[in-house]
């Protein structure tokens, strides 16, 4: 049966809903900086995050556990002044939430208040339950996050597919529904086994958006850089690349060098 896509001039938390109520795939990309969000706002993706992946795939880091609330706030501040449709969500970086809710607060009205940002996005299930509370009751629309959790990749130790296991397993469906409970508007399920995605997204209203989660979830997040081919060393089973722009620009930049060692460039007709 074919789905009857609506048409959404500004998307909100209340249309992510309606689209999983109207059984509508919700698309989701990162974007960390004014010209690339521009490009992927225009391709009419429905939320864009500002995720800590650009202590990553910006700032070169291991892990997102560097990156500091001020460079978050920075790359969604550069996000916010491009997008004219998508809905913007911004990740609270690691130390910002976690050990005290009052300081959770504090971090999510600074995204909000000083980059303009429309919601914010914390990982963990019950064991934040606290800091998500407080930030809703001061009403910030919130995203949880569950499965693998990056910012607890110290604790985990690797990056393998979480909740095979049946404690695991039950242990975020139940933090799936305490979210929805609570009042987050929707979560992201990463890299846990796609049946565990459908029996999650089955049993609750709010949207599920995979990341290696399967085909169950009600949208999908891919970071930019790895679905454009950038990050050509990062190989997971669910990345799909549909560029090899690591290829490209390096030809790109390669043919500039030459041509400016041999004096094609700038030509004639490229000078004044």
């Amino acid at each position: 049966m074919s789905v009857v896509k609506k048409e959404y001039k500004r998307v909100t938390v209340k249309s992510l809903i309606e689209m999983k109520k109207n059984g509508e795939k919700i698309s989701m990309l990162t974007a960390y900086d004014y010209s690339m969000a521009k490009i992927v706002d225009a391709a009419n993706v429905d939320v864009i995050l500002v995720g800590d992946s650009a202590s990553n795939v910006m700032a070169g880091h291991e892990t997102t556990l560097p990156i500091t609330l001020d460079q978050m706030i920075y790359h969604a501040s550069s996000v916010i002044k491009a997008v004219k449709r998508a809905l913007v969500v911004v990740d609270i970086p690691f130390g910002y939430y976690q050990s005290d809710p009052k300081e959770a607060l504090r971090s999510a009205i600074r995204i909000m208040k000083e980059s303009g940002a429309h919601a914010v996005k914390l990982e963990g299930g019950k064991e934040v339950e606290a800091s998500i509370k407080r930030i809703l009751k001061a009403g910030i629309p919130v995203m949880g996050h569950l499965g693998l959790i990056p910012q607890s990749i110290y604790k985990f130790g690797t990056y393998t597919v979480r909740a095979r296991e049946e404690e695991e397993a039950k242990k975020l469906i139940s933090d799936a529904k305490l979210l929805e409970d609570i009042g987050c508007f929707g979560m992201v399920l990463e890299k846990i086994p796609a049946d565990l995605t459908k029996t999650v997204s089955d049993s609750i209203s709010i949207p599920t958006i995979g990341i290696g989660a399967g085909r169950h979830a009600d949208g999908q997040v891919l970071v930019i850089h790895d679905l454009l081919g950038m990050t050509h060393e990062f190989n997971p089973r669910f990345l799909r690349r549909y560029m090899n722009l690591y290829e490209e620009m390096s030809s790109a930049i390669s043919q500039y060098v030459t041509d400016v060692k041999t004096k094609d460039f700038p030509n004639e007709e490229e000078q004044y």
